[in-house]
This record gives C-alpha cells, sequence and structure tokens, in this order.
C-alpha cells in the first residue's frame, strides 16, 4: 500500500471499510492454496447471469423445468469469458518456475488487467517482518519500487496485513488511516483494496489494486483477489523451501547457498558479475613508501584527476543535478591550487616518495583543520582531500593490490570521489552499498550511470570476492550465487536488448545456484 499512517489511530476496521475473504485461517495454521484457488471459480461463476437452460433430455417425458439439469446437458458457461481467460493465463503464467524478478515484473500487469484496476502492487515483508516494501508494481512510477515503504499497521495496506483481512475502500483519501506518498499521486485512484498475502504461520507481504473512478471493488473482487495471492505465495514458500536444501546441502560440502538481499534501489537496470570490494591504495597517502618520487609520474596524475573531475562536473550538469553535485567544486579548487601542487613537488624534489609528499600534504592539513575546533567545514575539506591524495597516489604509482576486476559488482560501504576517479577505471557493471548512504554518495551512483542499490544488510557477510551476483536494482535486490534460471533470463535480456527480464527467455526452469 502506498500509504502512511498515524500510529495512535485506531485500529479495527468498521463494517463500512472491511470486506472480510472467507473465514481466514487462524493464527499458526495456513490456509492451503488448493482452498484459496477455490474462490477462483466461485468469484468468477458466482455473479454471472444464469445461462438458459438446455433442453432436457428425453423430451416431451423429460422431468419439469424445476428438475436439475442431467450431465448430458450440462453446457459451458461463457458469459465474462475474457476475464475468465485472463484468470487461466495468470495461473498457466505463475504456475511455471522463475526469477522473483520476472514475478514482480508480470504479476502486478496480470492482475491489474483481471481486476480492471489501474494500479497493482506487490508488497514483500522484510526486515524482521514489521515493514512493507513496493516490489512491483504496474500503474506508479518506476522509482516507487524499492522505495515505497510502510510498517505494518500503518496505512490501510498495513492495517489489511495486520488483521490478516483484505480491506475494500472507494474514497480512499477520505480513510482515517489514509497517508498518500505526494510523488505516487494516488489521489488519482481512489477505489482501493488491499489483500493479504497469507504464509505459514505469518503474512508474507500485501497486493493492492486501485483504480480511478468511484466504482467499488465487488465482494467477488475481494474474494478473487485473496485467491489470486495464493501463488505468490507458494512461489515465496517454494523459494524458503529451496533455501533450506542449499544450506543443508553447504553443511555437508556440496553446492553454494543462494542468498537474496533486499536493499533501495537509486540506479535502475540489472547486471550480472563477479563480487569485488571497494578498496582503497594498499599503502595509505599516510604511510611510506621507498624510492623518489617521480616529478614526471605527479604531473600526469594530477593533470589526470583534474581532467577527470572536470568531465564529473560537466557530466553533473548534463544530467541536471550541478546542484546535488556541488561538492565537485570543492575537487576541483584543490586540484587546481597551486599552492597544494608546489609543496608536493617541493617534497618529492626533496628526496620524498610520491606516496610520501603526498602523505604529509594531507597530514598538514588534516592538522590545520582540527587545529581549528569545531569547525566541520574545514574538517571535511580535510578528508577531501585525503580522498584526493589516494586518487593522485594510484594515478602516480598504480598498487596491484588495490586494483579491482574488470566488470565486477562492487560492494562497499559508501562510494567516495576516489571511487569515481579510480574504481570507476575498472568498468563496473554494478554497485551495491551496505549503508543507506548520505547525499553525496546517491549523487556519485548517479554520475557512475550503473546499476545501484544502498541499504543492503547483510552484504559483506553473505558476498565473497570472486561469488557470482545478479544486481537488480530495478526491485531493489542483490542476488548472490542467482540460479541458472536468474543467470539465463538475464543473458537472454541483454542478447535481445531488453532493459529487464525476458519471459521468453531460454530459462531451463532450474533454480540451483551457480557453483
Amino acid at each position: 500500500m502506498s500509504s502512511r499512517t498515524d500510529p495512535k489511530a485506531p485500529h479495527p476496521p468498521t463494517e463500512l471499510e472491511a470486506i472480510a475473504s472467507p473465514p481466514a485461517a487462524p493464527p499458526g495454521v495456513e490456509r492451503s492454496r488448493d482452498t484459496l484457488l477455490d474462490g477462483v471459480s466461485d468469484a468468477l461463476t458466482a455473479d454471472r447471469d444464469a445461462v438458459a437452460p438446455s433442453e432436457p433430455a428425453g423430451g416431451e417425458d423429460a422431468e419439469g423445468d424445476d428438475a436439475p439439469p442431467s450431465v448430458a446437458s450440462a453446457r459451458v458457461q461463457v458469459r465474462r469469458e475474457e476475464r475468465l481467460d485472463l484468470v487461466l493465463e495468470y495461473l498457466a503464467f505463475v504456475a511455471k518456475p522463475m526469477p522473483l524478478s520476472l514475478l514482480l515484473d508480470e504479476a502486478p500487469q496480470r492482475i491489474a488487467a483481471i481486476l480492471g484496476a489501474d494500479v497493482a502492487s506487490l508488497y514483500l515483508l522484510e526486515g524482521d517482518g514489521d515493514e512493507l516494501v513496493l516490489r512491483g508494481n504496474v500503474g506508479f512510477p518506476r522509482e516507487a519500487r524499492g522505495t515505497v515503504r510502510l510498517p505494518v499497521g500503518q496505512g490501510i495496506t498495513g492495517m489489511a496485513v495486520e488483521c490478516l483481512r483484505p480491506i475494500s475502500v472507494v474514497q480512499a483519501t477520505e480513510h482515517e488511516r489514509y497517508r498518500a506518498f505526494p510523488e505516487l499521486r494516488e489521489e488519482r485512484f481512489p477505489v482501493f483494496l488491499a489483500a493479504p498475502i497469507l504464509g505459514s504461520g505469518r503474512p508474507l507481504g500485501a497486493l493492492v489494486v486501485q483504480r480511478a473512478g468511484d466504482r467499488a471493488f465487488t465482494a467477488r473482487d475481494v474474494e478473487l483477489l485473496m485467491a489470486l495471492t495464493a501463488p505468490i505465495a507458494a512461489g515465496a514458500r517454494h523459494a524458503q523451501v529451496l533455501d533450506e536444501l542449499r544450506e543443508r546441502r553447504r553443511r555437508t560440502g556440496g553446492g553454494t547457498r543462494k542468498v537474496t538481499l533486499p536493499g533501495l534501489p537509486v540506479v535502475p537496470g540489472r547486471a550480472l558479475g563477479a563480487i569485488a570490494a571497494l578498496r582503497r591504495p594498499a599503502s595509505s597517502s599516510l604511510g611510506p613508501q621507498q624510492g623518489r618520487g617521480d616529478p614526471k609520474l605527479l604531473r600526469f596524475a594530477f593533470d589526470t584527476a583534474e581532467k577527470a573531475l572536470v568531465d564529473l562536473h560537466a557530466r553533473a550538469a548534463e544530467r541536471g543535478i550541478a546542484q546535488d553535485a556541488a561538492f565537485l567544486s570543492t575537487y576541483l579548487l584543490m586540484i587546481g591550487d597551486g599552492r597544494l601542487r608546489a609543496r608536493a613537488f617541493e617534497l618529492a624534489a626533496g628526496g620524498r616518495s610520491v606516496a610520501q609528499a603526498l602523505g604529509t600534504v594531507a597530514r598538514e592539513v588534516a592538522r590545520a583543520a582540527n587545529g581549528i575546533v569545531g569547525d566541520p567545514f574545514l574538517q571535511d575539506r580535510a578528508r577531501d582531500i585525503e580522498d584526493l591524495c589516494d586518487a593522485i597516489l594510484m594515478l602516480a604509482t598504480p598498487d596491484a593490490r588495490a586494483q579491482l576486476p574488470s566488470k565486477a559488482v562492487l560492494v562497499g560501504d559508501q562510494l567516495t570521489v576516489f571511487d569515481l576517479l579510480i574504481s570507476a577505471r575498472a568498468n563496473p557493471v554494478g554497485v551495491a552499498l551496505s549503508d543507506r548512504s548520505g547525499p553525496r554518495s546517491l549523487v556519485l551512483l548517479q554520475l557512475l550511470g550503473v546499476p545501484s542499490i544502498v541499504d543492503v544488510a547483510g552484504a559483506f557477510r553473505w558476498a565473497s570476492p570472486g561469488d557470482v551476483a545478479l544486481l537488480d536494482a530495478d526491485h531493489g535486490f542483490l542476488v548472490i550465487n542467482p540460479s541458472r534460471a536468474e543467470v539465463a533470463t538475464v543473458r537472454a535480456a541483454r542478447r535481445k536488448g531488453l532493459p529487464s527480464l525476458d519471459p521468453g527467455s531460454d530459462d531451463d526452469g532450474e533454480d540451483e545456484p551457480l557453483g
């Protein structure tokens, strides 16, 4: 649900607010998939117009009109067959093994068509089971996926998950629990229906449909939507079972565990590559290094870094984020400061190595900044100069231990200007940061321009350098050791030049992780 709520608002829905589905399973008892799917047939047929009775078998001797028709006289009901066809297509689709990304892409579109909705959203329960995150959607801007979040119990969707009952509202904006995300402009679609996705003893998420106008979703629509959540729940449970099997196999020495880590999308897209950790020079700019500094190498490093910073500044202007990237001007001022260059060349000419010369410059600036107590600007400037000195050091005297493999998925805490000057030279295919990241990192990710997500908890716990990773920044997932099916869909989309996973890929249906 794309709405927030006041935690102090009363929780129980009134009779006018909530439309209950068939009795929900009591806590700890999972409603079977067959039971839920029975609702599909009921919802499709119960509100149809009656089909004209066929001629009774046996001619004039047949029983009266009140007698039940024989098997031979039964007719296939064809009224409203378009909706039935859409449901059958949906069931055929979800019955196939597929990557989670494909399910999140396709299921909302199909469900919106079935219910006659303008918007369909699929929320997954993440974190400690107390936060709903929009991962699949049709009808809202692409940026909503992975960024729209609300706690269980808040908003109309959070209320549905908390109560484990579907909730239907004709004018959602007038509901006391409604708190909209302004960027979504939800007021365009006030007719609202939220259904919890039931799992084994706990909810797994929510399915929400919305549309314009004032025509409420019917009770049959509510039952149908609840039934349509069953395959999604089954898919999630299936993934859990596979993870358990992989973990058991890993403990016995065979196989590599697949792990899916959620995050917050920043730059959309999908990438496939080996994991590599962001790194700095093995010999810090503050550490010693043997040998005399080469003025030519130092001059080359300064010139190369300055050109790269000018290019980044121009790129920020082209993308309309020059104001957010104003900190790049500070770097341009620093690298163009003749005093900084002169001091570095003076130290190098006096017998210092490049690392020692740049380290001394960084220390002198840091000492001056720390000497002025309570001046955060100068302290930030000192960190910026150390960042710049590290980059110049890598350009002047490349350190093989700090080099990154080509076309990798980079994992780190945050992104710095050093990474755009140095790490970007390895042409990474994606970036996953463990921290929520500040404004600088977000701007630098946009300038780097590869699929990126942030706030990936557990990235360093589960990911090891060299592991194969699928970065899905469309929905906000880092999949470590993805299955063959997931890898196949990405490669098929790449061959076809598509921006997203393709349902018609050469997927073999297997769901084992790559070794």
